[in-house]
């Protein structure tokens, strides 16, 4: 059996100004032998500018949100490993489409993975440049809600750069809706009895600031993110 390559799928909305150097960071990994954008109802040149770059690109008409680019991005990669009929399905390896080189980092979430040490693996991330306005309550929430269905204590538990098997996804979905789909992954993979490792990753991406629209965001995150353990403790009949 031929060991699979990576497929790192890249969600994006409006990223015309840095989503070229993210796809030629990722394309730089060693094992990513496919770079799928999902093109989430931009407005600007995110799909024509991710192509130049050398992805692959798959575009939603309208915004309908990161869990729904994620799935698009999976099913994608999984069409196209049916037409070149490998061996085994690939690994996915999440990328925000803001990270630009800093995306080469990423490789380090990898090898866990192949290696079979891990189902799923999650990068931590450095303190930004630039300190985001939030303080902390989708963090906390989803930190806390994470630790009491799993045990698990997650060190940035909304960190959305993973790399994932594809038995480990499979065993996530229908993935939690919006921006609860980070934690609504980490919770279902434990519960499947799988693996989760976090990983160190030098990245730089864009932080969220103090304006309307910035506290608008972090309310449907804290909704979303809600709502995903809701269910989960729902589903184990906990309260």
């Amino acid at each position: 059996m031929t060991a699979p390559g990576v497929a790192a799928i890249i969600p994006a909305k409006d990223e015309a100004d840095r989503i070229a150097a993210t796809v030629a960071a990722v394309r730089a990994i060693p094992g990513v032998d496919l770079v799928v954008v999902i093109d989430d109802g931009s407005t600007d040149a995110t799909a024509e500018l991710a192509r130049e770059a050398g992805a692959e690109v798959a575009r939603h008409a309208r915004n309908r949100g990161k869990a729904a680019a994620m799935a698009t991005g999976a099913d994608y990669v999984a069409r196209h490993e049916g037409v070149e009929g490998g061996d085994a399905p690939r690994p996915l390896l999440f990328v925000d489409g803001d990270l630009e080189a800093s995306a080469a980092n990423l490789g380090v979430l990898v090898p866990p993975v192949l290696k079979g040490r891990a189902d799923m693996t999650i990068a931590t991330l450095p303190p930004q440049k630039t300190a985001g306005g939030g303080r902390g309550f989708v963090v906390r929430l989803a930190r806390k809600g994470i630790e009491d269905l799993t045990g698990f204590s997650a060190v940035q538990p909304l960190s959305g750069m993973r790399c994932i098997s594809r038995p480990a996804f499979d065993a996530a979905t229908p993935l939690a809706r919006g921006w609860g789909v980070e934690v609504g992954l980490t919770v279902d993979v434990l519960l499947a009895g799988l693996r989760v490792e976090e990983v160190p990753c030098e990245l730089h991406h864009r932080v969220t600031g103090k304006d309307w629209r910035s506290q608008l965001h972090r309310a449907r995150q804290y909704r979303d993110v809600a709502l995903a353990l809701a269910r989960r403790r729902a589903r184990r009949g906990l309260r």
